[in-house]
C-alpha cells in the first residue's frame, strides 16, 4: 500500500488522517517545498525596483515543546506538573518559532523546543511579505502528523489561498514548507494562530501578535517631526507614542496539555483553565525581563534567536516580557490581543488609559474621535484593543485582570495570573525594540 493509500484508508481513518490525505498528493507537490538553503530564509531586501514597496521575509517554524508556569501553583496530580517534564520545565506545548537565517542544521534542532507567545511580527503599511512556515513535526508525539497553518486573525487583505483555514487553503504536512504572501494596507494590531485543528493548537500555545505600522510613521504631520512614530494614520498625531508594548492574553487548562503529552484526549466542553496567561507568562513571571536571546530584527520587531540558545533557565522558551516600563511624562502605546477563550477586563489604578483603536480600526469619524478613556479595558476572544496612557509619577502601578479569579496560578494562594506592572523610573535609555 503507497503512503497515499494508507492516508486513504477508510478502516483506520481518523480526523488528521481525513484532513491530510483531502489534500491529495498533487496538491502537496505543487505547494509545499522542502527545506531552502540558509541565504533564502529571513532576508530583508532592498525596496523593490519597481516601486510597488519594500520586500520582507521572515520564517518560522511549528512544533512541540516544554515551558515552565509558576513554581508557587500547587500540584494538580496528574496534570500538573507533568512527571514527563524535563527539568526545570512542567507544563507540555505547541508553538512557533522564529528561523530566519538558521542553517538547515540549526533548523532541524529546533523540533521539540515550542515557544509562547510566537514572535511579535512588526510590518510596515505595503510591505510585500514572504512568511514561510515549516512543519517541524511533534518530539513528544511523533505518533501524529497534525499540519499546520498561519491564520493572520482580523487581516482584511488576505486572499483564501493565503488566509490559513484548511478548509479554504491549504495546511503544511510534517517536514514541508508553505510561503505565505501578504500586502497590508492598514495599520493597525493583528493577530495571528494555527487554524488546523483550531481549538487545540491554539490553546496548545500556537498564538502571536502582527503589528503594521502606518505610513504616517514616513511623514511629519500637525507639527511633529519626521521620525515620531504613531499607532494610526489619525491625521493630527494623536496616537504618538514613546514606547511601546504587546501584550497577548491567553489562558492554559493544564489538564488539555497533558492529555495531548500522554496521548489522550481532551473534552474541549469540559474546558477549565489553569493559569491566565500574558506573553505566555503567569505572574510574577511576567515581570521577568526579556530573553537573554531576544535581539532586533531589521524590521524592528522582536526576534528570538533560537541558534543562540544557552539551554539555561526555566522561561528560555516564554522570551517575551509582560513589564512595562518608561519615564514620567512619556506616552505609551500598550497593544492588547485576546486569543484565550475567555473575557478579559484589564484595569490600572491610579493611570487613565486612552483607547485609541479597538480591532485594529482607529476610533474616529472624519475629524471626529471616539477615543474612550477609562481605567478598564473590556476585550473578548479574537479582539485588540490599542491603548496610550502618559507616564506618571515616578512609582509602580498593576496592571491586572479585575476577576479576582483569573489572579492565581492554579488556584493556588497569593497573586499570580494576569497581572503584570507598569513601572515608572527616572531615567531608561531609549527603546530599541517592542517590550524593552
Amino acid at each position: 500500500m503507497t503512503p497515499q493509500e494508507k492516508l486513504m484508508d477508510t478502516s483506520s481513518i481518523d480526523r488528521r488522517r481525513l484532513l491530510l490525505g483531502a489534500l491529495g498528493a498533487g496538491s502537496l507537490a505543487a505547494v509545499s517545498r522542502v527545506l531552502l538553503p540558509q541565504d533564502a530564509r529571513g532576508a530583508v531586501a532592498a525596496a523593490d525596483p519597481v516601486g510597488t514597496g519594500p520586500q520582507k521575509a521572515i520564517a518560522l517554524a511549528g512544533t512541540d515543546g516544554w515551558v515552565s508556569m509558576p513554581a508557587n501553583a500547587p500540584a494538580d496530580p496528574p496534570f500538573f506538573p507533568d512527571p514527563l517534564a524535563p527539568s526545570p520545565f512542567n507544563t507540555y506545548v505547541f508553538g512557533f518559532r522564529d528561523v530566519s537565517g538558521l542553517s538547515d542544521t540549526d533548523l532541524a534542532a529546533q523540533r521539540g523546543k515550542a515557544q509562547i507567545s510566537a514572535p511579535i511580527l512588526v510590518f510596515d503599511e505595503e510591505d510585500e511579505i514572504t512568511l514561510s512556515l515549516y512543519n517541524l513535526g511533534l518530539s513528544q508525539r511523533p505518533d501524529l502528523f497534525d499540519g499546520h497553518t498561519m491564520h493572520w486573525h482580523g487581516f482584511t487583505n488576505a486572499i483564501p489561498l493565503f488566509d490559513g483555514v484548511p478548509e479554504l487553503s491549504l495546511s503544511v504536512p510534517v517536514g514541508r514548507r508553505f510561503d505565505y504572501f501578504y500586502k497590508p494596507h492598514d495599520a493597525g494590531t493583528y493577530m495571528y494562530h494555527c487554524h488546523f485543528e483550531d481549538v487545540e493548537h491554539v490553546q496548545m500555545g500556537m498564538t502571536g501578535m502582527v503589528w503594521v505600522r502606518p505610513k504616517q510613521n514616513r511623514t511629519g504631520v500637525n507639527g511633529y517631526p519626521v521620525g515620531t512614530k504613531y499607532a494610526y494614520n489619525d491625521g493630527d498625531g494623536s496616537t504618538r507614542y514613546d514606547r511601546e508594548f504587546g501584550i497577548i492574553l491567553t489562558e492554559l487548562w493544564s489538564a488539555a496539555h497533558y492529555r495531548d503529552a500522554h496521548i489522550q484526549v481532551s473534552d474541549w466542553t469540559d474546558f477549565d483553565a489553569s493559569f491566565w496567561l500574558m506573553n505566555g507568562r503567569a505572574y510574577p513571571d511576567t515581570l521577568a525581563p526579556n530573553g537573554a536571546n531576544s535581539v532586533a530584527r531589521p524590521d524592528g520587531g522582536l526576534q528570538y534567536r533560537p541558534d543562540l540558545d544557552t539551554a539555561s533557565g526555566r522561561l528560555q522558551y516564554q522570551p517575551n516580557s509582560s513589564h512595562i516600563t518608561c519615564v514620567p511624562g512619556e506616552r505609551v502605546l500598550v497593544r492588547l490581543a485576546n486569543l484565550g477563550f475567555q473575557d478579559h477586563s484589564l484595569t490600572c489604578d491610579e493611570i487613565d488609559l486612552t483607547v485609541v483603536a479597538e480591532d485594529a480600526s482607529l476610533l474616529r469619524n472624519g475629524d471626529v474621535t471616539n477615543y474612550q478613556t477609562t481605567n478598564t479595558v473590556n476585550i473578548g476572544p479574537g479582539e485588540s484593543r490599542d491603548l496610550i496612557f502618559t507616564a506618571p509619577a515616578v512609582g509602580d502601578y498593576f496592571l491586572y485582570d479585575r476577576r479576582y479569579s483569573f489572579q492565581n496560578n492554579g488556584g493556588g494562594a497569593g497573586y499570580g495570573g494576569m497581572m503584570t506592572q507598569i513601572s515608572v523610573r527616572p531615567s531608561l535609555p531609549a527603546q530599541t525594540q517592542p517590550n524593552l
